[in-house]
């Protein structure tokens, strides 16, 4: 399965074939772009985004060292919201719909869900929990086992696509992670927009512009949102970078170099 692409390239006919069979079978589609470091700015100002309205989010990923999990498509990730509360998250991707159980696609707390940024696309399967409040930072500073933040259906879902020998309470604290997330919708578009802004401790960023949509309406949704950003002069054809995949990697560096130097 084709998964998202790091450089923007044109979809080849049979991906499209591809990612429309995918669409056919989720729940949700969320187009997404990354906006290259130095065309940020411009962007900013260009959609009249307002920082002050942004909410604020501390994620924390979980993995081995090596990456094992990332390596396999398993995400498992906790997450601080300001204003709204604490969420954890195991993600499986790539993920074919029809494959999935049905029983795992009757429950209110998964999706099925279509990632499209230029050049690539990814099907991913969530299932999502609420934590007990205050339990992910018990984890972080008193070192409480990781499965305590998430549900026993979660718990199952890892255990049933996690690497052989892999479990949760065996998993390092890849981060956290400073999030800025802005909603707001646009009068020229009549659709909500969100951009997300990841602060990586060497500081660098990413911010990347999204909108979600049914899967009927998928194709119309990307042709007026990328006329809008085109209008307003914001940069499409830049590199397009995985948040994720972005962080993993930085923090499994940063463990590497501290366990070199010892």
């Amino acid at each position: 399965m084709t998964s998202a692409q790091a450089a923007p390239a044109l979809i080849t006919g049979d991906q499209l074939v591809e990612m429309m069979g995918l669409i056919r079978g989720a729940d949700s589609v969320e187009l997404k772009l990354t906006i290259p470091e130095g065309a940020q700015r411009s962007a900013i100002r260009a959609l009249r985004m307002d920082p002050l309205e942004a909410q604020i989010r501390q994620v924390f990923f979980f993995d081995t060292p090596d990456l094992a999990l990332q390596s396999a498509g398993v995400v498992v990730r906790a997450r601080r919201v300001q204003r709204k509360g604490d969420d954890s998250t195991v993600k499986l991707r790539p993920v074919i719909p029809h494959d999935l159980p049905e029983d795992l696609r009757a429950d209110a707390a998964f999706n099925v869900e279509v990632d499209a940024m230029p050049g690539g696309f990814v099907c991913s399967g969530t299932l999502k929990g609420t934590p007990r409040a205050g339990s992910i930072l018990g984890h972080v500073h008193e070192g409480a086992p990781v499965r305590k933040m998430f549900s026993k259906a979660q718990r199952a879902f890892f255990a049933e696509h996690a690497p052989e020998g892999v479990v949760l309470d065996d998993l390092q604290v890849l981060g956290p992670i400073f999030v800025l997330k802005l909603k707001w919708e646009p009068e020229e578009l009549d659709r909500r927009l969100v951009a997300e802004v990841w602060l990586y401790p060497d500081g660098s960023r990413i911010l990347e512009l999204s909108t979600r949509c049914t899967t009927t309406e998928a194709f119309e949704v990307a042709a007026e949102t990328r006329a809008f950003l085109t209008a307003r002069g914001v940069e499409l054809g830049g590199e397009q970078q995985t948040k994720t995949r972005t962080a993993l990697e930085f923090f499994a560096k940063e463990i590497a170099d501290a366990q070199s130097s010892e």
